[in-house]
């Protein structure tokens, strides 16, 4: 019979007899009965195809054959133990590593509070946080170089799973001294033809902006154009013209001379996604993360 067909238990009773020079003994280590391991110990002597002990009513001697092979034995269980250990410890979040893509703003707005509560309980976990760009945030996910991502769901649902965190009401940031910052909320319709700071094509909210005031039969007046939070912000904070984000990236915002009103008629939302490849499961690390995700934000 081949040496392929050892059993992890056949090798811990080499191991335990050869420890113990007794069967009984061997058989108290393994939880076994003592005809149970004499069982155990011919079954591997017969598969290898040599006798490992001399075996008498009063003692059990190692041949020279188990002298040879004792330390590969013991090397074997060490690493099967290990293997035990190690995903334990990946149960336990003792280790592991969690890999996120977010954009920057994405990153900004959503990420600091849970990254801060997860350090602190299992600082043994390493984070990979990939700020991308929008046009690598699919494909880092789709490549799984990331185990999953916090962006905008995706259109094609072929490709990838995923889970709504929330829907963040748009608002507009403006200055502090605008008569916008007056108003309790801000309609759509008061925005034709205003100075606007935008997101390039593609990023953020600007497809939502160009539809919604379209459908409001407002006049989007581009002043710039911007793929950074902290761009717009300078930009507003000169008075180049006003922003829309979503509220949680509105509040992100530091410049003290800017404020944010809620933008209504309509009341138009943002959804925010953990997004993984279809069919691929979180480890319990990244899925620990996520719950944490969802208790901050909730």
């Amino acid at each position: 019979m081949s040496v392929s067909h050892l059993t992890l238990r056949q090798l811990q009773a080499i191991k335990a007899v050869y420890d113990t020079r007794q069967i009984s003994a061997a058989a108290e280590r393994l939880s076994v009965s003592q005809s149970a391991a004499s069982v155990l110990l011919g079954q591997a002597e017969e598969t290898l195809g040599t006798r490992l002990f001399d075996r008498t009513t009063r003692s059990v001697v190692p041949t020279a054959a188990v002298e040879q092979i004792i330390g590969i034995v013991t090397r074997i269980l060490g690493d099967v133990a290990a293997i035990g250990a190690t995903v334990t410890d990946l149960k336990e979040l003792e280790r592991g590593v969690v890999r996120i893509a977010a954009t920057p703003a994405t990153g900004i707005a959503l990420l600091p509070p849970t990254v801060k509560i997860f350090i602190a309980a299992h600082p043994r976990v390493e984070l990979e946080l990939n700020d991308c760009a929008p046009d690598q945030f699919y494909t880092m996910i789709r490549n799984e170089q990331v185990d999953f991502g916090l962006g905008i769901p995706p259109e094609d649902r072929t490709e990838f799973d995923w889970h709504i965190l929330h829907d963040d009401p748009i608002h507009l940031v403006c200055h502090r001294d605008h008569p916008f910052a007056r108003q309790d909320t801000v309609d759509w319709a008061a925005l034709d033809r205003v100075p606007m700071i935008i997101p390039r094509r593609n990023y953020g909210v600007r497809r939502q902006v160009e539809d919604t005031m379209r459908d409001v039969g407002a006049t989007l007046n581009v002043a710039a154009e911007i793929g950074f939070l902290y761009s717009a912000e300078w930009m507003m904070a000169c008075g180049m013209g006003f922003a829309a984000f979503p509220s949680r990236l509105a509040n992100a915002v530091s410049d003290p001379g800017l404020v944010s009103r809620p933008l209504t008629n309509p009341r138009v939302t943002r959804s925010m996604a953990v997004i993984s490849k279809r069919s691929r499961s979180l480890s319990p690390s990244a899925r620990k993360f996520v719950d944490i995700l969802d208790e901050t934000l909730r």
